[in-house]
């Protein structure tokens, strides 16, 4: 088998305890930066990890949502919105350029992400502003999603983002969080859903059928409770 072409990445600098363990086995870092969790020393903290292990790291910024974890929609103005990811992201590029760790990319976090997938007027404003505040940084984005139209239309640099331990259904968005089985935990569920993504470019849904799919990285997240158990053996099978 040929190794796959995309990176692995994982969600970081959320306060999980085995990011020592976990970083020798990605490629990216995406970096928690305040708003769903975070400060300027668990950002330091991760880009410290990430810098001996010669990897990758960007920022993970979200909705200001402290309490839920950035994974619950919040109804907020546009400029409090963006002011906060601007205060995020400035925080992230502030360490990280003390750290000696370059920006790798942009990938907003949660609900943020799954909203911007799905709603044109939000995805617009979220490429308007990181047009005029973050231009040179590559944006994460779902395939088919709003988001990856808008950047697209605006000539923003994207790299395709597909999960590797979430389900998805038909129509490319995620299964919500609520529903069973929506995230992987079990390796030999996220060796099924890797297997059909790397030998035959499609990812199988919640439903059974088989949706075309190309991608540049493909994501873990840190907080996945199983993600030490099936990590180590996927990055074995498919990228050795």
């Amino acid at each position: 088998m040929s190794l796959p072409s995309f990176t692995i990445n994982c969600d970081l600098g959320e306060g999980m305890p085995n990011e020592a363990q976990i970083i020798p086995l990605i490629d990216l870092a995406s970096v928690a930066c305040g708003g769903h969790f975070g400060d300027r020393n668990t950002i330091k903290t991760t880009l410290d990890l990430v810098r001996k292990s010669g990897k990758k790291a960007g920022a993970h910024p979200s909705y200001p949502d402290l309490q839920n974890f950035g994974r619950k929609s919040l109804d907020i103005k546009p400029n409090e919105l963006l002011q906060s990811l601007h205060d995020q992201i400035g925080l992230f590029l502030d360490v990280a350029k003390a750290e000696n760790v370059p920006a790798d990319h942009i990938k907003f976090h949660g609900a943020l992400y799954n909203d911007a997938a799905e709603n044109p007027m939000l995805a617009e404003i979220l490429i308007d502003f990181l047009k005029r505040n973050f231009a040179d940084i590559p944006l994460f984005v779902p395939p088919h999603s709003e988001i990856e139209k808008a950047a697209m239309e605006s000539n923003l640099p994207i790299r395709l983002e597909i999960f590797g331990d979430r389900a998805y259904q038909d129509n490319y968005n995620l299964v919500s969080r609520n529903a069973e089985n929506s995230l992987f935990t079990q390796t030999h569920q996220v060796i099924s859903h890797l297997d059909s993504i790397i030998t035959l470019g499609q990812i199988r849904t919640s439903s059974g059928g088989m949706i075309p799919v190309k991608a540049d990285t493909i994501c873990f997240h840190g907080d996945n409770p199983g993600i030490m158990e099936f990590l180590p053996i996927v990055r074995d099978r498919f990228w050795k």
